[in-house]
Formats: C-alpha cells, sequence, structure tokens
C-alpha cells in the first residue's frame, strides 16, 4: 500500500496477469503536472475521481470540470458492490472503506452550484478576444478600449462596461485613431456583435461580481482533507469556447496571485482540465504561448495541472513535455490516424521490456491503464499495466436533491449568490452623456430673444415686460423657428448619439 507521502493509484500486473506491486504517485511530485487519456467509456472519469478524492484525503484542495455530470458522485459515500470488493481485493486495497469527498458545487450559470464569475478586467483582452474568436485589428481595438478605461478610471466589471465603452470610443473614434492607431467603426461593432453572441451563451451570468476569490477554492476541513471544487460543466459545454477560456483564465489567475514556493512536500492545489482539447483546438499562437508559460511556471506556485482528453495528439507537444505523471487508458486503432495516436501515446513512455506499449494499449480492458509517475530525483517511472482502485465515493452522478443537501452546507453557502453591480463604466460614462447634455441645454436658454427671457446681458433689456399683443413680427417668428429646429433636432440627435447607443 501506498505511505503516507504518495497516494494508491492501483496494482501492476505481470505478464501472467498476476498482482506485481502498488502503483503510487509521490505528493511531492503531484505539481509536476499529469495527462489522463483513453477512449470514451474506458474509465478516465473514474481515474479522476480516484486522483481527486486521493488528493483531497492527503490534504490537497482540487478543482476539476464535471463534463456529463458523473464526477458530482464524489460527494457521496460509495455503497459495497461485488465489482468493487473484487476490484480492490485484485489491487490489494485494504481496508477498503467508504467514504465522501468534502464537496463543493460550482456553476457559472448559478443552477447547479454556486454562481461563479470574473470580472472583465480580470478576464483581459488575450482571453475576451479568444472567447469572441476576433480578428487581430478587433483585438487591437479591444486593447485600445482596456487602454483607455484605464487612463480615464473606468472599471470594466461586467458585459454592459464594456459594450458603453465600446459605444463610447465609436463616438470618438477620430480623436482616439490620432492617438492610438485606426480606431474604426466597424471594428467596434464587429466586437458589439460578438458580445451580444457572448450575453446570449450565458456570459451574462460570468462577468460580473463577486468574482470568485482563489482562496475559496483552496479550503481545507478540520480534519486536514483538501476541498473538492466541482464546476458543473454540462451545459457549459454547449459554448466549448467560455468553459476552456474560463478554465484557462483560472489557470491564470492562480499564477499572478499565489507566490513561489518551489517545490513543496505536496502541491498546494492540484487542477484537473477534463476534455482539455477544448483548450488547444483553433488557438490562435499568442494564447498557445500563453498555456505553455502558464503550465510551465506555475509548478514552482505548488499547483499541478492535469489534462484530461482522449489521446495525447491533443495535447501540442511544448505542453506534453511538461506532463511528468501519466495515465493512459485503451486507444483503439481502426483508421491510420488512430495508429499514428496510439504509437504517439506508446512512446511518450519509458519502455517496460516485459511487454510491448503499443500492443498493450489497444488491449486494455476497462478500469485498466499503463501508468508512469515520477519517482525519485523526478526520473519517470517505467511504464506499468496498471488495474486502477476502486474509488471510495459513489460512482455515478447525484439526485438534484442530494445536490441540493451538499450545496446547503457549503463553506460558500451565499457568498456568490446575489450578483452585484456598482459604479463602473456604465454608470459612469451615463453620467458623462447626462452632464454634456445639461451643459448643451444650458448653453440654449442663454439666449436672449423676445419672449425668452434669459441673461439680460446677452442683450436683453433688463426688466422688460410681455408684450401685450400675442401677434409676432416677421422676425420673430423667423428666430424662433430656427431655435425650435436647433433644440429639437440636434439636441435629439446629440442625445440618440451619446445615451442610445450606450443602451444598445
Amino acid at each position: 500500500m501506498a505511505q503516507e507521502d504518495s497516494i494508491f493509484i492501483g496494482a501492476s500486473r505481470k505478464p501472467d496477469d498476476s498482482y506485481q506491486r502498488p502503483e503510487s504517485l509521490l505528493l511531492k511530485y503531484g505539481n509536476r503536472h499529469g495527462l489522463i487519456t483513453g477512449a470514451t467509456g474506458t474509465g478516465k472519469t473514474v481515474t479522476l475521481q480516484v486522483l481527486a478524492q486521493s488528493f483531497s484525503d492527503a490534504g490537497v484542495p482540487v478543482f476539476c470540470a464535471d463534463i456529463k455530470g458523473d464526477l458530482s458522485g464524489i460527494a457521496i459515500a460509495g455503497e459495497p458492490k461485488d465489482f468493487l470488493s473484487k476490484r480492490a481485493e485484485a489491487v490489494k486495497l485494504d481496508p477498503y472503506e467508504f467514504r465522501e469527498a468534502p464537496t463543493v458545487f460550482w456553476d457559472i450559470f448559478g443552477e447547479q452550484g454556486h454562481p461563479i464569475r470574473a470580472t472583465i478586467s480580470e478576464m483581459g483582452p488575450l482571453l475576451l478576444a479568444r472567447l469572441m474568436n476576433l480578428t487581430e485589428a478587433q483585438e487591437g481595438v479591444l486593447n485600445i478600449a482596456f487602454r483607455i478605461a484605464d487612463e480615464e478610471g473606468l472599471l470594466l466589471l461586467d458585459l454592459k462596461d464594456l459594450q458603453s465603452m465600446l459605444a463610447n470610443m465609436a463616438t470618438r473614434s477620430s480623436e482616439l485613431s490620432g492617438r492610438y492607431g485606426n480606431v474604426s467603426k466597424a471594428s467596434v461593432g464587429a466586437i458589439q456583435r460578438s458580445l451580444l453572441v457572448l450575453e446570449q451563451q450565458g456570459g451574462a451570468n460570468f462577468f460580473g461580481e463577486p468574482a470568485l476569490r482563489i482562496a475559496d477554492i483552496m479550503r481545507t476541513t478540520r480534519d486536514g482533507r483538501g476541498a473538492v471544487n466541482v464546476l458543473a460543466a454540462d451545459k457549459l459545454m454547449t459554448n466549448p469556447r467560455l468553459y476552456s477560456t474560463f478554465l484557462l483564465w483560472l489557470m491564470s489567475e492562480l499564477f499572478e496571485e499565489l507566490p513561489e514556493v518551489g517545490d513543496p512536500e505536496k502541491p498546494r492545489l492540484v487542477f484537473f482540465f477534463d476534455e482539455a482539447h477544448l483548450l488547444f483546438n483553433e488557438a490562435p499562437k499568442a494564447l498557445l504561448e500563453r498555456v505553455e508559460q502558464v503550465v510551465r511556471l506555475i509548478r514552482s506556485k505548488g499547483v499541478g495541472v492535469y489534462f484530461v482528453t482522449q489521446n495525447p495528439l491533443d495535447v501540442p507537444e511544448t505542453v506534453l513535455a511538461q506532463l511528468g505523471n501519466r495515465v493512459q487508458h485503451a486507444l483503439r486503432a481502426y483508421t491510420p490516424r488512430e495508429t499514428n495516436a496510439v504509437k504517439v501515446a506508446a512512446d511518450t513512455f519509458r519502455p517496460n521490456p516485459d511487454f510491448n506499449t503499443f500492443q498493450a494499449i489497444t488491449s486494455l480492458g476497462t478500469g485498466e491503464a499503463l501508468v508512469s509517475t515520477l519517482e525519485e530525483k523526478g526520473v519517470p517511472s517505467m511504464v506499468q499495466r496498471t488495474l486502477i482502485r476502486p474509488p471510495s465515493s459513489r460512482i455515478g452522478p447525484l439526485a438534484p436533491e442530494e445536490r441540493q443537501k451538499v450545496m446547503a452546507v457549503s463553506p460558500v453557502a451565499g457568498q456568490y449568490d446575489q450578483m452585484m453591480d456598482r459604479e463602473s463604466a456604465f454608470e459612469m460614462l451615463q453620467k458623462r452623456a447626462g452632464q454634456s447634455q445639461a451643459e448643451t441645454q444650458q448653453e440654449g436658454s442663454g439666449w436672449t430673444l423676445p419672449d425668452f427671457g434669459g441673461d439680460t446681458q446677452q442683450g436683453g433689456r433688463s426688466g422688460s415686460r410681455p408684450r401685450a399683443s400675442n401677434r409676432q413680427s416677421v422676425a420673430e417668428a423667423a428666430i424662433k423657428s430656427v431655435v425650435r429646429s436647433v433644440g429639437s433636432t440636434l439636441g435629439r440627435e446629440l442625445v440618440r448619439g451619446i445615451l442610445g447607443v450606450l443602451r444598445k
């Protein structure tokens, strides 16, 4: 069995399929990142569940996404079943105890977990451009929007803040183009349309305050176990770009906020990125460089990142090289591309003379995997054909009422439920527009004309009395007509140009 300085993954098998030895992951190398791969239905989710709860038992907080709802069972203790008992006996897991993990459910939409939010400023122009699939020119305009917001003290917290900021830029495009480069109304309009689509896809729920505090996903219980933070992602997966951008933002926030700790005895947090291929699909070079940088450097912050996907080809080589702990479930090879994927997977392991790694990958059973972890001095272990241990928590999803019970006793219950809307760019730009309108009206009221009253120093006579007759001279009628035209047409256009655009 594993010691206190490691977590038990399962038991490796000899060529005759008999028990060989326990396979474990040393906690001090848990922040060296990892990869869990395999075809659908081969046991990746259960492996993720086993690792997540094992890290939790060791006092390490965990953040993971629940794509299909199956991972939610980690919050409830498992029940004795024949196939679980047989697997526990095969891997010599004794005693095999059933226990739940301390779980906190999160949901961007606030339906199956506590709402989770970020501000526009925290997300930044690079990730927002990725989220909205902007062109290079449009991304440039978005960067200018953030620059102007910083210079003018405008907080960008939610979508309406950014929308109003862009609308303001459109009205000042000539002025801004001279200072920052071309700010075309066409680019601003394209970004506005992308923001509208993002809003319809649930972005209005995600962007705002109170924003997620990193400390709230790094909690431990009084008995020393780490919290398992489960993000409900079944609905989120209808917008894969929002899902991948959110998780990349979270990794970036961890990287920015956490202090350097070097190589601790155990990770401060372990982050599981399920459906990891979504992060890299059609990602621009700048974003890939950002991912590589975060993965390479976040290790020294004490954070381990584990990518979960179908095959290693989903992960760029520059990132793949950073992943020291590997769990490879079965892959099938029916086509040339699938054969190549199996070959790539086999080549990433340190060979074992007892079996052919390529052939083993195609013949693994459900719940069986090839495992290689970092041993002493950070050297990858020889790959072993391993039976994964059974989980202590429930396999399968929670019922809605069970989920609500877990949420009711959550340590963050009530902290994120209500969205805040403090004064930010939207409100401040509205005030500016209102002041501009008032100043325009005030300038108009200073004219001294027959029957208007007003400032006598502008040419009127002090103490003049109203005319007794209602008849007007031709000159008076003409002047009134001009003033009404200016006051109504120009005034309406000004208000529509400043306020109407802001409220689109």
